[in-house]
């Protein structure tokens, strides 16, 4: 009786030795901050918030004891920029995958052909910049209207990357074919929060445009008129944004190129 008492009486000790270790480390405390913008225009990238937009992937590479670092990844936020203040001290890789042109390329047996990714010390505050090549730019065009609760708004939709240089850099990674250009559809979100999008829109009133095999091309560059469909109840304050995408999945996911986000008040 006495061997088993003194194993157990063993055992929590050795538990709360763990567990007070385990308490000790310190929290993390450094910040990683940064930004997307479009290489060509310095403009940010415009996204969705959550696994739809862009996803950033933290490796660290300064812990040696595993063979294979964790990957920790969080979301940018609507505006193209994002932040977080949990981070560990250490050298890390940091990867971004959104509605651009992949920044790591592999071939499809795994060799690795482009790397633009940051390799990076993170210590205190430290930022950084992502200069990508998007898939579309989604812009308005002039202001939307009100009508019966219905709102009707102008946008644009062009190529932010060519055909040429997209072909150039997702070809040598398999699979390709022309198809993968084809705009699929255009959407005009709306929701009560203004960081409407994929993730937060009400479907009574959200209208989307799907198209077939190429026939988008013909309307690159020219204005599309959307309307939202039901009736928003008068007193209403929305917020509207439009979207677009290409037939091309980054790490499997299709998508949206996004423009800013408007407020509508339904009169």
């Amino acid at each position: 009786m006495k061997k088993i008492v003194y194993s157990v009486l063993f055992c929590l000790a050795v538990v709360a030795f763990i567990s007070c270790e385990i308490d000790n480390y310190d929290e993390p405390q450094e910040t990683l901050k940064g930004k997307v913008v479009d290489v060509a225009t310095g403009d940010l990238v415009l996204t969705d918030q959550g696994s739809e937009g862009i996803r950033i992937r933290l490796r660290e590479l300064s812990w040696t004891e595993t063979a294979t670092p964790d990957n920790f990844d969080f979301s940018c936020m609507k505006e193209g920029i994002f932040q977080n203040t949990k981070v560990f001290k250490g050298h890390y890789n940091v990867r971004i995958d959104g509605p651009f042109i992949p920044l790591v390329r592999q071939t499809a047996a795994g060799d690795t052909i482009a790397d633009e990714s940051i390799y990076t010390d993170i210590k205190g505050v430290t930022e950084v910049e992502f200069k990508v090549q998007p898939f579309l730019k989604v812009e308005w065009v002039g202001e939307p209207t009100i009508s019966n609760g219905q709102i009707t708004a102008t946008v644009k939709v062009t190529r932010a990357v060519s055909p040429a240089d997209f072909r150039a850099k997702i070809e040598p990674m398999g699979g390709y074919n022309d198809g993968m250009l084809n705009v699929t559809d255009v959407r005009l979100f709306v929701s009560q929060m203004p960081y409407v999008g994929y993730r937060e829109w009400d479907n009574r009133y959200t209208t989307e445009i799907n198209y077939s095999g190429n026939s988008f091309d013909a309307q690159l560059g020219q204005p599309i008129t959307i309307t939202t469909k039901g009736a928003i109840p008068a007193g209403r304050t929305v917020f509207i944004r439009a979207a677009a995408r290409i037939n091309y999945a980054t790490e499997n996911i299709r998508r949206h190129n996004y423009n800013e986000a408007v407020r509508v008040d339904i009169p």
